[in-house]
């Protein structure tokens, strides 16, 4: 049991580490060989905890967003904040993730668009079925695993009387283009924060009270 636990610490360690490696370098040019030099490993170590380059930086991204995702979980649980406060929490709580890991959105973004262009080579050379697409799955089912949290919190605050009765749908839809925005400005307009939109979202949110 021993063994596992120093197994997963190690496998942690690595990962933080692993982050940095791909902030500073992208995922292009970011190497097996670089990671390991950043642990102060050799690959042969490193080949023990993981398979490859893109197997790290999925567990890397994985780390990352569970963590954020825990953080919503325990805002969206909380009975005792009325609805608009936590609505409001969540976002200005993705706001802060988003902008505290600004650098490695654009490395995602990277990653994703050469995913896209590898698949759509594979697909026009081969001619033969849809091309590998595991990692925008994982993306479309932490969207709408989202989306999910923020529909039911409407739902939830139009039960309690907290919200006014508006389209469920809509309003989420709504609710997640904020997220989206904040995503735009930080990694195509590389805004270094987002307080303006953190007023915008405060003051939106707040109409949907009754």
């Amino acid at each position: 049991m021993s063994i596992i636990v120093e197994h997963e610490k190690r496998q942690k360690e690595i990962l933080k580490k692993a982050l940095d490696v791909f902030i500073d370098e992208g995922f292009e040019n970011a190497t097996f060989q670089k990671i390991a030099d950043r642990c102060g490993i050799t690959r042969t170590t490193l080949y023990l905890y993981f398979k490859n380059k893109k197997e790290v930086f999925n567990y890397s991204i994985k780390q990352l967003l569970s963590k954020a995702e825990e953080d919503i979980r325990i805002i969206y649980t909380d009975s005792a904040l009325h609805s608009i406060e936590k609505i409001t929490n969540v976002l200005l709580n993705i706001f802060q993730q988003l902008e505290e890991n600004r650098r490695l959105l654009s490395v995602i973004l990277d990653y994703l668009l050469h995913l896209s262009k590898k698949n759509t080579g594979q697909e026009e050379s081969t001619g033969s079925g849809p091309p590998y697409r595991d990692p925008e799955k994982r993306v479309r089912r932490r969207t709408l695993r989202l989306r999910h949290i923020l529909a039911s919190m409407v739902i939830e605050g139009i039960k309690k009387g907290d919200l006014k009765p508006v389209d469920i749908k809509i309003t989420g839809d709504y609710l997640y283009s904020l997220i989206e925005a904040a995503i735009f400005r930080l990694v195509v307009l590389q805004r270094k924060d987002l307080s303006d939109l953190r007023k915008t979202t405060v003051l939106a949110i707040g109409q949907l009270g009754e």
